[in-house]
């Protein structure tokens, strides 16, 4: 069987992954082109295949260089990205997708189940409202600066929490004064960085 566009680019990554991961990442592409035409998931310009699998690639580019974690919670998933797309490469590991927004925590739910995806679990309210729920590490794409998400997380994390947030072009002048520690900036290329702050596990 031919290689597919998203596997040739995964690979080119040093990424590799079962035919499963693929066969739901196709689904998700399907699921995802049906809601955000009705339901303005996101924007309309990118519902094409190229770009969504631009967005997968994003989301997943950071399993080259994390640490193992043995769960994770993602903070403003919207459609997607990056939490559901990394539960979908991660199914053995338990993820909390934190959406407060009904239509996008719909979305959500649905393509958890038609995508039987046994690991996620999706709570439609604002991350600071968020109990009962502990992370090993916390991830999120562009939902706010880097102090404000450290300080509207602290429910969801542990003294051992690590962070990975997916950042534009600013993320050095954005962390500056921050007194973070044990963190790492990798860039890729001309606008994404990822912030990675490390916990002390």
């Amino acid at each position: 069987m031919k290689n597919s566009s998203l596997q040739n680019s995964l690979e080119s990554l040093g990424l590799s992954f079962d035919a499963l991961f693929y066969e739901r990442c196709e689904k998700f592409k399907s699921l995802l082109k049906e809601w955000g035409r009705v339901h303005n998931l996101t924007s309309p310009a990118s519902l094409n295949d190229t770009d969504i699998e631009a967005n997968i690639c994003d989301s997943i580019y950071p399993l080259k260089f994390l640490k193992p974690f043995s769960s994770f919670g993602d903070v403003g998933t919207g459609a997607g990205y990056p939490g559901l797309v990394l539960a979908i490469a991660c199914p053995n590991i338990p993820c909390t997708l934190i959406e407060p927004r009904v239509k996008r925590a719909s979305f959500l739910n649905y393509a958890k189940n038609i995508l039987g995806l046994k690991n996620v679990l999706v709570i439609q309210k604002r991350v600071e409202n968020v109990t009962d729920v502990h992370c090993d590490l916390i991830t999120s794409r562009a939902v706010t600066n880097t102090n404000l998400l450290l300080d509207i997380t602290k429910n969801i994390s542990n003294e051992d929490s690590s962070y990975l947030f997916y950042k534009g072009s600013i993320c050095e002048e954005e962390i500056v004064g921050d007194n973070l520690s044990h963190y790492e900036i990798i860039p890729v290329g001309e606008y994404r960085n990822y912030l990675y702050i490390k916990g002390k596990k």
